[in-house]
């Protein structure tokens, strides 16, 4: 369908009835499309009691229940928006999501399992359900219902760097604690609770009594002490310490107080270490950390075989030989990769049984699942997680408009609502927008350490130099053309309603539209000689002053294109953007070895300041100027020493962990003030819903939020408890 010349894509949405009155469509009970009617899904079977042999149980279904729909007609036209109602607003539902249980007065007093479970303990190849999930179960209360057991939920994914896709959906997550449904409350998870001793030094770490791996072996300290003394402290292994693991720079420990319970110790009061337990760092979650040999805790009793202390030399290299590494850290790293080895013992819901690295991932039951429902059913419901591979971002959100997937937001393009929503009736499924309260969805970052090229490498540590380029960014102009006008123009800064958030004028600190003043700052700079084409110069050899932008191919933002229109915003201040488009493991192992100039991404976590501050400033291998972070983790050891003021954020942020709460947030509003100011990257467009915000669902599918948290600190959809989906048909 053509639009009318000069007609924005946010006009034409409107134009088109599939703007905010039609957005109504979600909420108005309209007809959905006739589907073929599915297998009923199982009950669940219950459990034998202690004198009474189990009645056999029902078969669970092996595919996903719901049924492609049949076409439907089409929606019918609805009024245009109103000129000052925001696209997608009736889209964004109340925030909601299940309730974890700690009250053991609450606990069921009795378990039920999957029926294929049931059928297994029957012909004695599995114990009892409550033998399995031990005498401290994690009890989850549903948002609306107790589900039904079977189906597979289908998803899609990119290849084999999309391992978050699967840390989110399927890894529980299987964080020591973790937060509730607000992505604002430490809670517990893995462990069962937890308690400082020591003026804050100490924190006791209380697990789940009887709780075990996927293998059936016993989850205790003893797996805590294993992997702080023989993987993090290998030097091998992980060569560089994490700020983290200490407190102003002095290391911590971990220690075995008894089978159930786990010490944290450290020189100096840690009283963050809770919401650094919950959050996605590396300290937590052996699905999410063990192929870096970080998480807290690992499989002893399965990795030890792998590992030069425990197995004699022969008997190691004819292992290595065998599996073809060259080395035992490079099998160590495989074998305790959670996407790839399926053999690894783990105690997330659902557990890889095709690795990430063919053409459909897919990841079944854990028989040894410590979670459950308010009724006793163990949990997950939902049988099987089938991700199919898709060649590229096209193709996957092709394949969401046609109703292909169950459940996804992972890679959808905001830019498609309009079609989104004209096909959801066909599709039979709902669209919802979960926006986050991240300041950006997309940022380009600066690798301040940069240093193959020195005259590139004084000028992106130059903060005037970066300051100008955030000034001669459109983001009006890119807002409409990729966010259909849905998001904010944005610094890097978090929501206003976020703690951390320093102010609202914070938001527009160096992102607005500014050419001349972006002019003349780099005149100021000693960049005022310029080409025939109007370009600058560099002071090193008179050649033109050429920058590259790395983007990231099949995400969830159109980066590429996007940055194709910087390009053209910079060449009005005299500057050559070169975008180049790359694969994102590669991109991942350009940012490790510091080769990276500018790098496009979105800085979603950064509401959670200090549980992810990737995209803060630099801390991560793969999150850009490297060198910063390696000095940063190393206490100085490594890497490269940072300017004044990025040290003195790291001070502050070092500082906070030993914080109370009111010293920590006032120290996180002074880190934001100095990343919207320095400029460390430049924020775009943001608190809206274009990265992993933009979702569909089945409507046969239950137990789904109006609104989930949206962030990769809370592995969205992971803070809504995946385990409890279902299928109601």
């Amino acid at each position: 369908m053509a639009t009318k010349p000069g007609l924005t894509r946010r006009d034409f949405l409107r134009a088109s009835a599939l703007s905010l009155a039609g957005l109504s469509l979600l909420s108005a009970c309209a007809p959905t499309a006739p589907a073929t009617k599915p297998a009923e899904p199982a009950k669940p079977a219950e459990a034998p009691k202690p004198a009474e042999a189990a009645k056999p149980a029902a078969a669970a279904p092996t595919t996903a229940p719901a049924a492609a729909a049949k076409p439907a007609e089409a929606a019918k036209p609805a009024a245009a928006a109103k000129p000052d109602e925001k696209i997608g607003k009736h889209l964004i539902g109340q925030l909601e999501g299940p309730t974890v249980i700690t009250d053991a007065a609450q606990f069921p007093k009795a378990f039920k399992e999957a029926p294929a479970l049931a059928e297994l303990v029957k012909a004695g190849k599995l114990p009892p359900v409550a033998e399995r999930i031990g005498q401290d179960p994690l009890v989850i209360k549903p948002v609306h219902e107790i589900g039904k057991y079977g189906g597979t939920w289908r998803r899609g994914f990119t290849g084999p760097a999309d391992k978050w896709n699967g840390y989110r959906a399927a890894s529980g997550p299987d964080h020591l604690l973790f937060w509730d449904y607000t992505g604002d409350k430490a809670v517990p998870n893995i462990a069962r609770g937890w308690e400082f001793q020591d003026g804050g030094r100490t924190l006791l770490l209380q697990l789940r009594r009887g709780m075990k791996w996927s293998d059936g072996q016993p989850f205790t300290a003893d797996d805590f002490v294993f992997w702080f003394e023989e993987l993090y402290s290998n030097k091998e292994l992980v060569g560089t310490p994490n700020a983290l693991m200490a407190t102003n720079g002095k290391p911590g420990k971990i220690e075995k107080v008894d089978t159930y319970t786990v010490k944290y110790a450290f020189a100096d009061p840690y009283w963050a270490l809770p919401d650094v337990l919950a959050g996605s760092t590396p300290l937590t979650g052996h699905a999410f950390q063990g192929l870096n040999g970080m998480g807290s805790f690992a499989p002893a009793h399965y990795l030890k075989q792998f590992h030069p202390k425990f197995t004699p030399k022969e008997q190691l290299d004819k292992i290595l030989a065998d599996a073809k590494f060259e080395n035992w850290v490079l099998l160590m790293k495989f074998k305790n990769d959670w996407a790839l080895n399926p053999e690894l013992p783990s105690v997330t819901p659902w557990l890889t049984v095709t690795p990430i690295n063919t053409p459909v991932w897919t990841l079944e039951r854990n028989p040894y699942s410590v979670w459950v429902d308010t009724d006793g059913n163990q949990l997950p419901y939902i049988d099987k997680i089938s991700l199919s591979l898709a060649e590229n971002l096209e193709v996957l959100n092709l394949r969401a408009i046609a109703g292909d997937y169950d459940f996804q937001a992972r890679h959808l393009d905001i830019g498609k609502l309009p079609v989104f929503l004209e096909n959801q009736q066909r599709g039979n499924y709902k669209i919802h927008l979960d926006v986050a309260d991240y300041g950006s969805d997309m940022i380009i970052k600066f690798n301040m350490s940069y240093e193959k090229d020195p005259e590139l490498a004084k000028w992106m540590s130059n903060v005037d130099f970066r300051r100008a380029l955030s000034l001669g960014i459109d983001r009006d102009q890119i807002n409409e053309t990729f966010w259909l006008g849905t998001g904010t123009p944005s610094s890097v800064v978090p929501a206003d309603h976020n703690k951390y958030n320093p102010g609202p004028e914070w938001r527009s600190k160096w992102a607005t539209l500014d050419v001349k003043m972006a002019n003349e700052m780099l005149d100021k700079i000693g960049l005022d000689k310029k080409d025939a084409e109007g370009f600058r110069l560099r002071t090193d050899n008179g050649q033109r002053l050429r920058i590259e932008l790395q983007t990231i191919g099949g995400q969830f933002v159109q980066y590429t294109r996007i940055g194709e229109v910087v390009r053209e915003h910079w060449k009005k201040i005299g500057i050559d953007l070169v975008v180049n488009e790359v694969e994102r493991s590669l991109g991942e192992r350009l940012r490790g070895g510091n080769e990276e100039q500018l790098w496009a991404w979105n800085n979603d976590g950064s509401e959670h300041l200090f549980t992810f501050p990737d995209h803060v400033f630099p801390y991560s291998k793969t999150g850009g100027s490297v060198l910063y972070a390696d000095w940063f983790h190393s206490n100085g050891s490594q890497g490269k020493e940072p300017p004044p003021r990025l040290k003195e954020a790291y001070d502050m942020f070092k500082k906070s962990f030993g914080a109370e709460d009111a010293e920590r947030v006032r120290l996180g509003k002074e880190i934001w003030k100095f990343a919207a100011d320095d400029v460390w990257a430049i924020g775009i467009v943001g608190l809206g819903a274009a990265a992993q915000g933009v979702r569909v669902t089945k409507n046969n599918m239950g137990n789904i939020p109006a609104r989930m948290y949206n962030s990769p600190d809370a592995k969205t959809p992971a803070i809504s408890r995946p385990v409890t989906f279902f299928f109601k048909s």
